[in-house]
C-alpha cells in the first residue's frame, strides 16, 4: 500500500522534507502579508457590496449612511490591529488569541476562543471559496450552473497547495494578491483624477436603475438596527486579522516585530481600500440590493431572475477603467483569484491552531505532527473536509454563507482584548521601572479600548445577524467546545490512569507464573520458527494450542508433530461450530481464572507480505485475535513474523528509493532547531 500511495503523494505534494529544514521554511514579510492577511485584503472585494445591500432595504436614500459605516469600520479596523500589535509583542509563541485568553482568563475562555476560531477559519474558506466561484461565474456561464462542484474542486486545490508548505503556497499566493492590491490603487488613484482633476462623470452600470424599497421612511429604532445591521455586515473587512498573531512563530526573526509590521501594513492597506471602494460606488451611482430580481427596477421595471448582479467592485471597475479594458480585465481576474486565496489565512491559522491544543490534549495528537513537507498536514485535511462539507449544504452560496461569519471572530476578539487587560495588570503588579510601566500603562489602555469596542460590535453582530444565520456558527461553536472538553477529560483520565505511583503497585510484581502458548494451523516453518523463539523465552510451562474444525485435518497436524518428534505438548480444542477466536479466548481466560496471578503469553506466527492485496488474503485470523485478546487483562500477545518472498522483493525495491521511511514511521512536531542538531552532531 505505502508503494502505491508514495508514488502519488510524491507527485502532488513533492518529497519530504528533512526536519533541519525548518528554518528554510519560516517567511519574509513580503511573503507573510499574501499568506496570513490574504482575507482582510480581499474582503475589500464583497464588504463595501455587503454594506449597500442592506442599507438597500430602505432605499437608495439610505446610501448616504455608508460613509460613516465605513468611518466605523476603520476605527474599528485600526483599534483592533493596535491592540493585537500588543499581543504579538506580549505571546509570540503563536498560540494568539487562544493562548492570551487561556493564560489570563482561565481554561474555559481559552476553549472558547479556540472554539469560535476554529468555527470562523471553516467559514472563511468557504466564504471566499464561494464568493470567488460566483465572482468567476459572472464571466464563465459554466462555473456558476456548477458552482457547488467548482467550488469543492477549488477548495481540493488550495488544499494540496498548502500541503506542499507554507513557503511554497506563499510564493504562489504572493503574485495575485499584490496584484489585487496595486489593481484597486490604480482604480482609487485613476477615479480620483478623473473626478477631482479632470471633471469627468463616472457611472456605474447600474447608476441609471433604481431600488424599489422593502420598508421606506424608516426612522428611529428601525434606522438605527438598520445601520448598525450594516455596519455589522462591513465588519467582515476585518475577518483574518487574528490569523498573523497565531501564526507568529512562521515570521523569520525578529518574529515580534516583523508580525506586527505585517499587522500594520495590512491595517493601512485594508482600510484604504476599503475606504476608496466605497468612495468610488458612491461617486459612480452603484446600485445593489438584496433581492435584485424583484428590487431592483431599470426603466421602474423589476430586472427579473436572469439578472446577475455584479459585485460593487466590478461595478467600480467598470465605471472608472471602462467596460472589457485591459486593466478592468486584469483587476477582475485577480480579484476572483485573490478570492480563492484568501482562504489560505485559514490554511495557515487552523494547523497552527489545531497543533497548539492538540499540545494542550484539546484535540487528538495527530494534529500537533508535522507531515512530509514540515506543515500540519492534518490539520489542514481536516479544515479543507469541513469546508468541504459547508459549502455542499450551503450549496456555495455566499449570501448565506457571509451571514453565519464574523460571530466567532468578534468573540476571539472581546476575550483576548480582555485577556491582554490582565496581563498588563499582572505585569503591572510587579514592574517598578517608570520607563517600562509608562509601556505597559499604554498597551494596556489600547487594550482595554479594544475590549470595549469589540465587545460591542459583537453584541450588534448577535442581535443583527442572529436570525439570519449567525446561530449556526455559534451552533459550531458549541459542538467545538463540547468535542475538544470530551478529548481532554479522556486524555487526563487516560494519563491518571496510567501514571505511575510513588510506591511500588501490582505492575510492577513480578508474575508468578508464564504460560505460553503457540497458535499452530499446521507444521511449516512459520510455526517452527514460533516455536523456536517461545523456547527461548523459558515460560514455566510451554504449549502448543490448534482449534478442531475439520477432523481430518486434525489427524494429520497429530500425525505430523509425532513424526517430527516436537518435545511441545499438542493441546487440540474442538469447534462444533467452526469458530477459531472464540474457544481459543475462552481456553485462554479459564487459564487467567485458574491461575490469576500468572501470565499468559500467545505467540502468533504471521505471514510477512510484500503487496497490499496479500494482506487481504493472509493474517485475517491473526488480527481478530489480536484485536481481542487486547481486551483480556493479564495476556501478552507476540506476532512472531515469517518473512515470504514477495516482502523482500518489496524491500529491496523500497531501499532503492532516494529517501525511504518504513512504513508507520511516526513525525513529530515541533521539529529540532537547525542550529542546535549541527552542535550536537560536532559534539
Amino acid at each position: 500500500m505505502s508503494k502505491l500511495t508514495d508514488l502519488p503523494k510524491r507527485i502532488l505534494i513533492g518529497r519530504a522534507l528533512h526536519s533541519n529544514k525548518l528554518g528554510e521554511t519560516l517567511l519574509p514579510k513580503r511573503i507573510a502579508l499574501p499568506v496570513f492577511a490574504s482575507d482582510p485584503l480581499s474582503s475589500v472585494a464583497y464588504a463595501p457590496g455587503e454594506v449597500l445591500l442592506v442599507l438597500s432595504v430602505a432605499g437608495v436614500s439610505a446610501y448616504h449612511f455608508s460613509p460613516w459605516i465605513a468611518v466605523a469600520v476603520v476605527v474599528l479596523m485600526f483599534t483592533v490591529v493596535a491592540s493585537y500589535r500588543q499581543n504579538v509583542h506580549a505571546y509570540p509563541s503563536g498560540g494568539g488569541d487562544y493562548e492570551v485568553a487561556n493564560t489570563n482568563l482561565g481554561p474555559k475562555a481559552g476553549l472558547t476562543v479556540a472554539s469560535a476560531l476554529l468555527v470562523d477559519y471553516v467559514l472563511t474558506v468557504a466564504v471566499s471559496i464561494s464568493s470567488g466561484i460566483e465572482n468567476l461565474g459572472s464571466a464563465i456561464p459554466f462555473v456558476v450552473e456548477n458552482k457547488t462542484t467548482c467550488a469543492i474542486a477549488v477548495i481540493v486545490l488550495l488544499t494540496l497547495m498548502n500541503l506542499r508548505g507554507v513557503k511554497e503556497s506563499g510564493k504562489l499566493f504572493a503574485i495575485p494578491t499584490y496584484v489585487f492590491v496595486g489593481g484597486v490603487f490604480v482604480m482609487i488613484g485613476w477615479g480620483a483624477i478623473r473626478g477631482l482633476f479632470m471633471g469627468e462623470t463616472m457611472k456605474a452600470p447600474t447608476a441609471d436603475y433604481t431600488i424599489h424599497a422593502e420598508h421606506q421612511g424608516l426612522a428611529g429604532f428601525a434606522l438605527v438596527f438598520l445601520l448598525l445591521r450594516a455596519f455589522s455586515s462591513g465588519c467582515a473587512a476585518l475577518t483574518g486579522v487574528e490569523a498573523i498573531s497565531n501564526g507568529v512563530p512562521a515570521f523569520r526573526k525578529p518574529k515580534s516585530k516583523n508580525a506586527a509590521t505585517t499587522l500594520a501594513l495590512m491595517g493601512g492597506l485594508a482600510v484604504t481600500m476599503f475606504c476608496g471602494i466605497i468612495a468610488l460606488a458612491m461617486v459612480t451611482k452603484v446600485r445593489m440590493a438584496e433581492h435584485p430580481a424583484t428590487d431592483l427596477l431599470r426603466n421602474g421595471t423589476p430586472v427579473g431572475e436572469d439578472y446577475t448582479q455584479n459585485p460593487v467592485i466590478s461595478q467600480v471597475a467598470e465605471a472608472v477603467f471602462g467596460n472589457g479594458s485591459f486593466l478592468f480585465i486584469v483587476l477582475a481576474a485577480a480579484t476572483a483569484l485573490v478570492l480563492f486565496l484568501a482562504a489560505n489565512t485559514a490554511y495557515n491559522g487552523f494547523p497552527l491552531l489545531g497543533s497548539i491544543l492538540a499540545q494542550d490534549r484539546y484535540l487528538p495528537r495527530q494534529l500537533h505532527t508535522r507531515g512530509d513537507r514540515l506543515a500540519f498536514s492534518n490539520g489542514i485535511v481536516l479544515l479543507a473536509a469541513a469546508a468541504v462539507i459547508l459549502v455542499y449544504i450551503y450549496g456555495a452560496d455566499s449570501t448565506k454563507l457571509i451571514q453565519l461569519y464574523i460571530v466567532g471572530v468578534f468573540v476571539s476578539f472581546t476575550l483576548s482584548q480582555i485577556g491582554m487587560v490582565r496581563h498588563w495588570n499582572r505585569h503591572l503588579l510587579a514592574e517598578t521601572d517608570p520607563a517600562k510601566r509608562r509601556h505597559m500603562i499604554r498597551s494596556r489602555a489600547i487594550n482595554a479600548f479594544g475590549a470595549f469596542f469589540t465587545g460591542l460590535v459583537l453584541v450588534v453582530v448577535l442581535l443583527t445577524k442572529f436570525t439570519h444565520g449567525a446561530w449556526v456558527a455559534l451552533l459550531g461553536m458549541v459542538i467545538f467546545y463540547a468535542t475538544m472538553t470530551a478529548i481532554r477529560k479522556h486524555y487526563d483520565r487516560v494519563a491518571e490512569e496510567i501514571a505511575a505511583a510513588d510506591e511500588p503497585g501490582d505492575e510492577t510484581v513480578r508474575p508468578s507464573r508464564v504460560h505460553s502458548i503457540v497458535l499452530v494451523s499446521k507444521v511449516h516453518k512459520p510455526t517452527l520458527r514460533a516455536l523456536a523463539y517461545a523456547k527461548l523465552m523459558r515460560s514455566d510451562t510451554l504449549e502448543a494450542l490448534t482449534i478442531s474444525v475439520d477432523a481430518a485435518e486434525t489427524k494429520a497436524l497429530r500425525e505430523e508433530w509425532s513424526r517430527r518428534g516436537i518435545d511441545v505438548p499438542l493441546k487440540v480444542l474442538d469447534s462444533p461450530y467452526r469458530e477459531i477466536t472464540r474457544p481459543i479466548i475462552d481456553y485462554v481466560k479459564r487459564l487467567r481464572k485458574e491461575s490469576p496471578r500468572d501470565v499468559v503469553s500467545v505467540y502468533i506466527p504471521e505471514y510477512v507480505v510484500g503487496h497490499w492485496y496479500e494482506h487481504l488474503l493472509h493474517n485475517q485470523s491473526a488480527l481478530r485475535l489480536k484485536g481481542r485478546l487486547l481486551f483480556t487483562p493479564g495476556v501478552m500477545v507476540t506476532s512472531v513474523p515469517w518473512q515470504l518472498d514477495s516482502s523482500e522483493a518489496a524491500k529491496l525495491r523500497a531501499r532503492k528509493r532516494a529517501e525511504w521511511s518504513a512504513p508507520g514511521a511516526v513525525r513529530r512536531g515541533p521539529v529540532t532547531e537547525p542550529k542546535k542538531e549541527k552542535a550536537a552532531t560536532k559534539k
